[in-house]
Parts: C-alpha cells; sequence; structure tokens
C-alpha cells in the first residue's frame, strides 16, 4: 500500500492581526481611519462645491455674446433680470401646491432662502466675471464649463445693484494676455467711476 499523501492546507490567505486595544499598533490604525474619513469628506466637500461653481460660472459662460463684450448695463440686467428671478418659476410652483392654511414645504423655504441669499449679496456687492472686458471675455470663451480652476484666470468685478454705475476690480486676473492688457489700460475705473 502506497503511504497517503498529507492533506493540504486550504489557502485561507493570511488572517488578520488582531491587537489589544490599548496598544500602540490599535491608536495607530484609528488615526490613520480617522484621517482617511477627514480626507474623503474633505474630498466631497470640495467637489460639490466646484461642482456648484462651475454651474455659476456656467450661467455667465452662456451669457457672453456672440461677438464683443456686455456693458455694464447689459451685465446688471443679466443678473437682475435672468440671475435673481431664475427660481421665479419653481417657487410659484411650490406656493400653488400648497394648500391654504399649510406650512411651506421644505422645497419652498430652501428657495425662498437662496432668493433672499442672493438679492442681498447682489444688493452688497456681487463678483461676477468682468464680461465688460474684451481680454477676460476671449479668455473665458475658451473655457471646457468644467475646470474650475481655469476662472482663475479672468478678471473679476463687484457690481452692486444700489449704484449700478460702481465698479470694483476685486480680482485683475491671472492670465498674461489679462496682466498685460490691465498694464496698458490706463483707465480702467475703479470704486465711484475715479479713473487710475
Amino acid at each position: 500500500m502506497a503511504p497517503s499523501k498529507p492533506a493540504k492546507k486550504s489557502p485561507s490567505g493570511k488572517r488578520e492581526k488582531i491587537f489589544h486595544p490599548s496598544s500602540r499598533k490599535a491608536g495607530q490604525l484609528v488615526r490613520k481611519s480617522h484621517r482617511k474619513d477627514k480626507l474623503q469628506n474633505l474630498t466631497s466637500l470640495r467637489n460639490q462645491r466646484h461642482a456648484s461653481m462651475a454651474d455659476i460660472y456656467g450661467f455667465f459662460f452662456h451669457c457672453i455674446p456672440e461677438e464683443g463684450v456686455l456693458t455694464l448695463e447689459e451685465l446688471h440686467g443679466v443678473v437682475r433680470d435672468v440671475w435673481l428671478t431664475r427660481h421665479d418659476a419653481e417657487l410659484a410652483e411650490e406656493q400653488a401646491a400648497r394648500r391654504k392654511g399649510r406650512p411651506k414645504s421644505t422645497r419652498e423655504s430652501k428657495l425662498e432662502d437662496i432668493k433672499a441669499t442672493e438679492s442681498e449679496i447682489y444688493r452688497t456687492g456681487m463678483e461676477v466675471i468682468d464680461l465688460t472686458h474684451e481680454a477676460t471675455v476671449e479668455l473665458f470663451r475658451h473655457w471646457d464649463q468644467k475646470e474650475v480652476a481655469y476662472i482663475d484666470l479672468l478678471r473679476f468685478i463687484r457690481i452692486f445693484s444700489t449704484d449700478t454705475t460702481r465698479v470694483v476690480v476685486s480680482r485683475p486676473g491671472k492670465h498674461q494676455s489679462i496682466i498685460s492688457v490691465n498694464d496698458n489700460d490706463a483707465t480702467m475705473v475703479i470704486d465711484g467711476g475715479l479713473p487710475t
């Protein structure tokens, strides 16, 4: 009779090592998992913020005229008549759906809060991409509508609903074409209509 072969061990793989809860290694693993969770939360928050910013800038991207630039009055008209009123239809629909004597829906409250917040921002100074500046508009036309970092290259102005002639350059822009135009532009209007 032939000798029997020894039984093969099952390939169960590595067994997870168990550490004492108060050990140094257990503390390291806990800190590592907390850090990983924190970084994932920050990444998701950043992605949400970038998506909302891309939506806002995408709105202004579609406001660019085919040729030329907007005037300051046209820019105020876009913000006042289109941007601030974009939720009005949905808000009216929510109000119509609510029966008399019932409290406001969560969606209706959120829309009213958004509208009030944006109106206040516009009243105190809303920062928008300078669609009145030729070099900025030309650069903005090349945006892929996804990359939010590209927007930092553009020039931003702050406009006010209380004084439609007042313009403040809040971010001068980082792109070389905008910087060279800013250096050559001796009549850039800043705060209160005073030339620089």
